[in-house]
């Protein structure tokens, strides 16, 4: 619960970040323009950029239609959606760990981690497709290619998102666990009136057993102070 709590906000962050900055793809060596001028494609937005003077300019118009195509309107509605189903999944989860309370909610956390995987696969996915489209989108002729570092970050953030969400999702073993286990007699703590204390640890293995009055074996199993 720990790792999802972890990895899925992290993941979120990259997710945003990826989404809203113009660089997926970056064009360099246009034709008829200066040697050292950038072009730089995002899914909302188009910069160009001097690396000699370091003069940045957004909102540059479409003449290629680059906008118009589909990995890119199918990125438009999905990384959107992946983080807003993050932040659904991210709630869920912190309702289902409940970290303020002794007990968790391993079946709550483990729903919020299926939301989570969903996530981060539907951020995964306009990643990937942009990047086999990547040479087939529309740019100038004669021009150099490459992948910018807002589809990078995209990338990272969706294999942290299916990875805290898969994380969350094995919370569903504890939950089977806790309904298969026979219940345990009371502990003895338990028993002893409004003095005990709640929610002390028992365990049913005597650790005890090779450690009796007159024998020096060292026992094999966990001690309390041990664990």
């Amino acid at each position: 619960m720990i790792v999802g709590l972890v990895l899925c906000p992290c993941g979120l962050l990259l997710t945003f970040t990826g989404m809203l900055t113009p660089k997926w793809r970056q064009v360099s060596l246009i034709p008829d323009q200066p040697i050292d001028l950038i072009l730089e494609q995002g899914i909302w937005d188009m910069c160009r950029e001097r690396q000699s003077s370091h003069d940045r300019l957004c909102g540059q118009a479409d003449e290629l239609g680059y906008f118009e195509q589909v990995p890119v309107r199918v990125a438009q509605g999905m990384m959107p959606t992946s983080v807003v189903v993050t932040l659904l999944g991210l709630v869920v989860a912190v309702l289902g760990v409940r970290c303020w309370q002794e007990e968790p909610q391993h079946l709550v956390a483990g729903v919020a981690g299926l939301v989570l995987l969903l996530s981060g696969l539907l951020s995964l996915v306009p990643a990937s497709w942009y990047t086999h489209e990547l040479w087939a989108l529309p740019a100038p002729t004669g021009s150099t290619l490459v992948v910018g570092y807002s589809l990078v970050l995209s990338y990272l953030g969706s294999c942290l998102e299916i990875l805290g969400g898969l994380a969350l999702t094995l919370s569903f073993h504890q939950c089977c666990k806790d309904h298969r286990a026979p219940r345990l007699p009371p502990s003895p703590l338990t028993e002893a009136g409004p003095q005990s204390t709640v929610g002390a640890y028992h365990n049913p293995w005597d650790v005890l057993e090779d450690e009796q009055d007159g024998q020096h074996q060292r026992s094999t199993l966990p001690c309390d102070s041990d664990l």
